[in-house]
């Protein structure tokens, strides 16, 4: 089979396509024949900085729909030939996927594989941050950064039917806050001043929720522009800096607090919560709920140029691979 891999860190070059044999079952596994794969930025950092990679070489990919190949001991519910989708942590770049059967879901009445490919990662982590650790009401208003990207476009969808009385979101160029103001947001501000922003938007009295996937200073910041009461809910660490960290200054004054989420983490903490949450999370886009636009595909052989388009920073909505 192909796969695409990369034997040492660096820029997009690093990334090679290879012919290696297809990866067989072990107990509670299932192997995939890939169609399409998503592409994130994690991907990108794993790539650049090792983020997440034990060793080289590594195979990149976090999310796959395809069907079945074969399954392993001890797996039901699940059957070869069957349509999927699956969330993987690392090695969705290749014709052929291994995968934990708690992290693989029939695919949907209704949905398609190459919607499906968009969704593994994006969606359960959208849904989280708006409802199970944002815990939005109705009224309450938002902000989030990468309000362009694939979890910023489906989390102002999601914000706007929960409610929300505001959505605002953090974007770095006019294309980005032009493709999310179409998306459900009602402002949309620049990184440089954002905190600055928001007390203006709320006539001084800052957002209910902040949603970062940025970290370091940002994370602060984010911090200064929350309400009394809110809440602001870690989801990465983009920028690369340094973590910042909440103490009692901070947050006991006027009541703030700091979550945070991964779906990663989630999956090997907590599979069965996982699979509740993707299953709610999925009939969001069953019902139309959210819709997560698929802005550019590649084929297998040009993963590289996903990896320039996101890590240029320019890149709005979702990026796929196509394998088959």
């Amino acid at each position: 089979m192909r796969a695409v891999e990369f034997h040492e860190y660096g820029g997009p070059e690093v990334l090679r396509v290879v012919r290696t044999a297809a990866p067989e079952p072990g107990p509670g596994q299932v192997t995939v024949e890939a169609v399409w794969a998503g592409v994130n930025f994690a991907d990108v950092k794993a790539r650049a900085e090792g983020y997440r990679v034990t060793s080289l070489p590594h195979r990149p990919g976090l999310e796959v729909s395809g069907r079945i190949r074969a399954v392993g001991a001890g797996v039901t519910g699940l059957r070869a030939g069957q349509q999927v989708i699956a969330l993987v942590d690392g090695g969705g770049y290749a014709e052929v996927v291994l995968a934990q059967a708690a992290r693989v879901f029939p695919l949907p009445e209704g949905l398609d594989l190459r919607t499906a490919a968009a969704l593994p990662t994006v969606l359960p982590t959208a849904h989280a941050l708006v409802h199970e650790v944002g815990r939005l009401r109705a009224g309450e208003s938002v902000l989030v950064h990468g309000a362009a990207g694939g979890i910023g476009t489906a989390v102002g969808q999601l914000a706007r039917t929960a409610g929300a009385g505001a959505v605002y979101g953090v974007a770095s160029s006019d294309a980005k806050a032009d493709y999310a103001l179409k998306h459900g947001y009602d402002e949309v501000f620049r990184p440089g001043a954002f905190e600055t922003d928001v007390r203006r938007a709320t006539g001084g009295r800052g957002v209910d929720l902040v949603l970062d996937p940025v970290g370091g200073d940002t994370l602060r910041r984010g911090l200064e522009a929350l309400a009394v009461f809110g809440r602001l809910v870690s989801f990465g660490n983009a920028g690369g800096a340094e973590p910042w960290r909440a103490g009692q200054d901070e947050l006991y004054a006027q009541g703030r607090s700091v979550a945070g989420f991964s779906v990663l983490g989630l999956a090997r903490s907590a599979p069965e919560a996982l699979r509740a949450l993707t299953e709610r999370a999925l009939r969001t886009v069953c019902d139309g709920v959210v819709v997560l636009p698929v802005t550019a595909e590649f084929s297998l052989s040009d993963a590289a140029d996903t990896h320039r388009l996101i890590g240029g920073r320019t890149s709005t909505g979702k990026l796929l691979l196509r394998i088959q």
